[in-house]
């Protein structure tokens, strides 16, 4: 089964795609982590994409496509997995639709977690992220132990820049700009399922994990 999870930042589905790695055993592939180990590991694809990230620019579909085409070739998502992130836009939904298809696979389900801009602002306003290991914190629902310290691996918690409420705003407007359509792109295919993620995680939970038994 291969399932992806849209929606705005901020929609929780960061939250949703750990409960189901947890509790069903799929690989939570984020293109955020594949970016950072790109990076990290200085491959070819990562030193590319280095260089549009430090000017701050969106890295181009043509090399997000290739990274993720990449970590799809790995034996462990051969029969399932839970894509967090991608696609984001309609190019890469139909670069994506065209990859699972040479490979034998299409996908099962797509889950749209949304909610309100006041909701998203408050969530992500409050997050602090770990500045070593990249552990997510949040002041109200999930505080750190010690103020500012990383419970994990004591490195320090940062507010990032994009967490910022008016950044906040232009992300959702960015979002709503180039995402959107793909829920009428999936919806044509009888594929989306959309969820109200202004509910507590465990209630979305609750409701998305149905489909996954």
């Amino acid at each position: 089964m291969y399932f992806v999870l849209l929606g705005p930042p901020g929609a929780g589905k960061g939250s949703q795609a750990e409960l189901v790695a947890r509790e069903f055993g799929y690989p939570h592939i984020s293109t955020g982590d594949i970016l950072r180990a790109a990076v990290k590991q200085e491959s070819a694809l990562g030193i590319k994409a280095k260089q549009y990230m430090e000017q701050g620019l969106l890295v181009p579909d043509e090399l997000t496509n290739a990274m993720v085409a990449d970590r799809l070739s790995a034996e462990d998502t051969r029969e399932r997995f839970l894509m967090d992130g991608f696609p984001r836009t309609l190019d890469q939904a139909v670069f994506f639709d065209d990859y699972l298809a040479k490979t034998g696979r299409s996908l099962s389900l797509v889950f749209d977690i949304e909610a309100s801009d006041d909701i998203i602002v408050e969530r992500l306003s409050g997050r602090r992220v770990c500045c070593s290991c990249g552990a997510i914190y949040h002041l109200k629902n999930k505080p750190p132990k010690s103020n500012g310290c990383c419970d994990i691996c004591s490195g320090a918690l940062i507010h990032r820049s994009d967490d910022q409420p008016e950044t906040i705003l232009e992300r959702i407007k960015v979002y709503r700009k180039q995402t959107e359509p793909l829920k009428e792109f999936y919806t044509r295919k009888g594929i989306l399922r959309e969820f109200d993620g202004g509910k507590s995680v465990a209630e979305v939970y609750a409701c998305l994990r149905q489909f996954l038994q």
